[in-house]
């Protein structure tokens, strides 16, 4: 049963973090940093925390999203919520209280990716019991893997709490060889500031084009580099040769992870290889943070090499961190028709539409 008055919103940044800190899983896409930044963007946000014995036992930033012309919502808690995910009865009572949230806010669906973890390594897989539970739970109560997954299922974790010798030495050998490469070849790495943004957001956008993925405008990047940065959350690092610009790495941390969330190069010394030693300073600089943990932010959903990520995971699995594999996003239809309507019936009709433009294009 929902006990909704018990949630505690938090109207402070400072108080916020404290509580999401004192919680296992802590992730920066949860912080009041992040919930701010998308409320720029067509969002709204409600920092919500469920007291406990001692001090907080859960926590959810829940981001709203109205939709235009329609009475209306969804509800998105991206890498949330927050609490101990083994813990079944706190499980039930979140879930409950998120199902009833969706109603109150009159929102189609409430969509969630905690990282609870489904399985760790990559042949053979190593499946969680804990995983396991969550989705038993999920599946009865009517939750949907979601067709929308927001963020990446599978990432590579490295552990920090190895020394730097022992990281370099778990390497590929080509992966430690290409590193080394790129100090002989006169590659520098530095730490930079925003004044470097508009050059990593340049060559983000030709690494998405190299990629074949799709970004969104450069205002948006812009806006959460330098609020994740004026936070203290975020470190970018530049790769150059002689003053020129070759590749980036922007890590975003909070507590003790490190996250690789933005990667780019341009098309310039790529036999320098710029990538590997920008990507080896960024973990070093993480690990001298006390940071314990390196998250890759990516990795395919199936490993083989038609996944649209099998270029990036060739890169990420030089590294040698492990594989983990999440249980990834569920949205819980509150509204089950409207729920049909926005996931399968209007995506079916744009994709008619985009099909039927292309052939009257095509006849012309």
């Amino acid at each position: 049963m929902s006990r909704l008055a018990d949630w505690q919103q938090i109207d402070e940044a400072a108080r916020w973090h404290d509580i999401l800190h004192s919680l296992p899983a802590a992730h920066p896409l949860q912080s009041w940093v992040w919930g701010a930044f998308k409320s720029r963007w067509g969002w709204s946000m409600k920092a919500l925390a469920l007291p406990g014995a001692e001090g907080h036992a859960a926590a959810a930033l829940v981001l709203r999203r109205q939709l235009p012309g329609l009475p209306f919502s969804f509800l998105y808690v991206p890498k949330g919520p927050l609490f101990a995910y083994e813990d079944e009865a706190l499980r039930e009572r979140v879930l409950d209280d998120l199902q009833a949230l969706a109603r109150q806010e009159r929102a189609i669906f409430v969509k969630i990716d905690p990282d609870v973890v489904r399985s760790c390594g990559l042949e053979p897989e190593q499946p969680d019991p804990v995983g396991a539970a969550w989705l038993r739970s999920l599946q009865a109560r009517g939750w949907r893997f979601s067709t929308d997954q927001v963020q990446f299922r599978n990432t590579v974790l490295l552990d920090l709490e190895q020394s730097e010798e022992s990281l370099l030495a778990a390497m590929k050998s080509k992966t430690r060889y290409n590193i080394r490469l790129a100090a002989r070849k006169e590659v520098e790495v530095r730490q930079v500031g925003p004044e470097a943004f508009p050059a990593i957001v340049e060559m983000y956008a030709t690494t998405a084009e190299r990629n074949e993925f799709g970004i969104r405008p450069p205002a948006y990047y812009l806006d959460a580099w330098q609020s994740l940065f004026d936070a203290g959350m975020a470190q970018p690092f530049l790769a150059e040769y002689r003053g020129t610009p070759l590749a980036a790495v922007i890590v975003v941390y909070f507590g003790r992870l490190a996250l690789y969330m933005y990667g780019a190069s341009n098309e310039l010394e790529r036999n320098r290889m710029p990538t590997y030693l920008v990507q080896w300073e960024a973990i070093r600089w993480a690990k001298a943070q006390g940071c314990r943990v390196y998250d890759f932010w990516g990795a395919p959903d199936e490993f083989v090499e038609s996944d649209s990520l099998w270029g990036v995971w060739r890169f990420k699995s030089g590294f040698e961190g492990e594989v983990v594999r999440h249980i990834g996003a569920w949205d819980y239809p509150a509204r089950p028709f409207w729920y049909w309507l926005f996931n399968v019936a209007l995506p079916r009709y744009r994709r008619l539409l985009r099909s039927r433009n292309r052939d009257r294009a095509g006849s012309g």
